[in-house]
């Protein structure tokens, strides 16, 4: 049986009508990438797939590069913000092996 919450307290749990969904995303870049270039994808990539989307990125970017997406503000990402981040790095020629997850409670069950 689950808890009865004030809204007050479903809003700062990130609860029910105020639960907010992320999602994965993980692909491959070339090994021989030296620095200079990791960094110019970098930007790029956070610039044109994420900022610019309204989104935030937690993860890293290397030869096997991953992390979390989800909305920059209170909120969620939604599927077309999937399908933009998709599209972005499926179009990048240095991009390979992409692989986007579905979207997922952001707070609560990320790990499940």
């Amino acid at each position: 049986m689950s808890k009865s919450r004030s809204r007050r307290l479903r809003k700062k749990l990130h609860l029910d009508e105020f639960q907010e969904f992320g999602f994965e995303i993980s692909f491959s870049l070339p090994e021989n990438l030296d620095s200079e270039k990791l960094d110019d994808f970098f930007d790029q990539f956070i610039t044109e797939a994420i900022e610019n989307n309204g989104l935030v990125f937690g993860g890293g970017i290397g030869g096997n590069s991953g992390g979390f997406v989800t909305l920059g503000k209170r909120g969620s990402a939604t599927e077309e913000h999937r399908d933009r981040v998709k599209s972005w790095l499926v179009a990048h020629p240095m991009v390979a092996d992409v692989q986007i997850g579905e979207l997922v409670d952001a707070w609560h069950g990320y790990d499940e």
